[in-house]
């Protein structure tokens, strides 16, 4: 079998399409292969099997959102809690720099918050959200420990976790425009910002 980049690519644009269209439980590879113009064979040839496939669509955004997110936590966790709150710079960056990798690859994000079901990758959201969780738990331990009398509050921990990432997901599946999600994202990141600094914590009883 005769396989090069092109033909590589044109399964994975015809792939979108499917995915897109039929979601991923129900897209068929005959299809996908027939549109390319390739026997069946190429996507286990080229991806191993459908997950693969999907993966060839999803991985490379998912891994640069990954380590933003994780770069940016982990400059978060030096932060001086006196100043956190006055960071608008730096918190409406990251979120710029996480709506342009969204938005680069819109058609991959919906395909992964929309069409995954049944896929490897169904439960995406809520893998970041368990990051972000993980994370908090020690950024608001830090902060805890800086306040006298007080202790960390586990409910608002993990409900602002919750929302944090709901809060992308749910402009990139209401608001295809890119400017505009970003308009609205930096309010959003405002309020979760002073939120988080003004509940996070309660009184240790």
């Amino acid at each position: 079998m005769s396989i090069n980049n092109e033909s590589r690519e044109r399964l994975i644009e015809c792939a979108k399409k499917e995915f897109l269209e039929k979601g991923f439980a129900k897209a068929s590879l005959r299809n996908i292969c027939a549109e390319a113009g390739l026997a069946t064979g190429a996507v286990y040839f080229l991806f191993k099997d459908k997950n693969g496939l999907l993966g060839a669509i999803v991985d490379e955004p998912l891994q640069r959102i990954q380590e933003m997110m994780l770069y940016h936590f982990s400059a978060e966790q030096k932060e001086d809690f006196s100043t956190y709150q006055q960071r608008d710079g730096d918190h409406d960056q990251f979120a710029k720099e996480l709506i342009d990798v969204m938005y680069d690859n819109y058609d991959a994000m919906r395909i992964l918050l929309d069409k995954s079901q049944g896929s490897a990758y169904e439960s995406i959201v809520d893998r970041f959200i368990e990051t972000t969780d993980k994370y908090y738990i020690e950024l608001a331990q830090n902060y805890a420990d800086s306040v006298t009398g007080k202790r960390v509050n586990q409910y608002m921990l993990h409900w602002f976790s919750h929302i944090q990432i709901q809060a992308f997901v749910h402009l990139l599946t209401h608001e295809s425009d890119r400017q505009k999600a970003l308009q609205s994202i930096r309010t959003v990141i405002d309020f979760l910002v002073k939120g988080w600094m003004m509940y996070i914590l309660e009184d240790d009883k």
